[in-house]
């Protein structure tokens, strides 16, 4: 029998952790194709909500925030470039750090759309594989469209601003819930795994998790 399996994953477009775990949760996936079926839902997370329109230089900006050294930078970006390689994902060269509010608004659009996996998809191949800005409404129109939605429509969200309340409220939910960092991925709402875990680790809790039964 096929376990059913709600997954709410909190991220960041920005957030290079997040694609890797995005990675090794759809290689868990689809080894448990056979055993396990998802509702998979991304959930917004800003991890520098306060970035302005322009961004900030990558380097500039850890320095900033974290007090990285360019050769620790070097170093975990490296650390990044072979986890990314374990579970299929190529990042490219990236120099700047964006706004992700925009990006987010669209996610939630897409979700209602049945589209929002695509858009994911898109969205953290445009920024961490290609080193786009994904905060530009040209390049998120286009990711629209790839994933599958309506051009004018994307425009049209991006312009007006819709979704705003919605985004912020969710952010907020989860901060309130103790999610501070992420990736945070939460499987039927009380399963909480932590961080860009790799696909064993993603396996063995989903698993264990479908092996319990119908949540209460």
């Amino acid at each position: 029998m096929t376990a059913q399996l709600k997954i709410d994953f909190v991220s960041d477009v920005s957030c290079p952790w997040c694609a890797i775990g995005f990675g090794s949760l759809e290689s868990a996936l689809d080894r448990l194709k056979d055993e396990v079926r998802v509702d998979l839902h991304f959930q917004p997370f800003e991890l520098n909500p306060q970035m302005p329109s322009e961004g900030q230089e990558i380097i500039e900006h850890l320095a900033e925030k974290y007090g990285s050294t360019p050769d620790q930078i070097a170093q975990t970006q490296a650390a990044i470039r072979a986890r990314g390689e374990g579970v299929g994902f190529k990042f490219g060269a990236r120099h700047r750090i964006y706004n992700t509010f925009d990006a987010h608004r669209l996610l939630h659009w897409a979700e209602l759309e049945g589209r929002q996996v695509e858009l994911k998809r898109a969205l953290l191949q445009a920024y961490h594989g290609n080193g786009e800005d994904p905060s530009s409404h040209q390049v998120l129109v286009r990711l629209a469209v790839e994933a599958g939605l309506d051009a004018a429509l994307a425009q049209e969200i991006l312009s007006s601003g819709a979704y705003a309340t919605e985004v912020r409220e969710r952010e907020q939910y989860y901060l309130n819930h103790g999610i501070n960092s992420v990736p945070a991925i939460i499987i039927n709402g009380k399963h909480l795994i932590q961080g860009g875990q790799p696909p064993e680790v993603f396996e063995q809790a989903l698993r264990q998790i479908a092996g319990q039964g119908p949540e209460e």
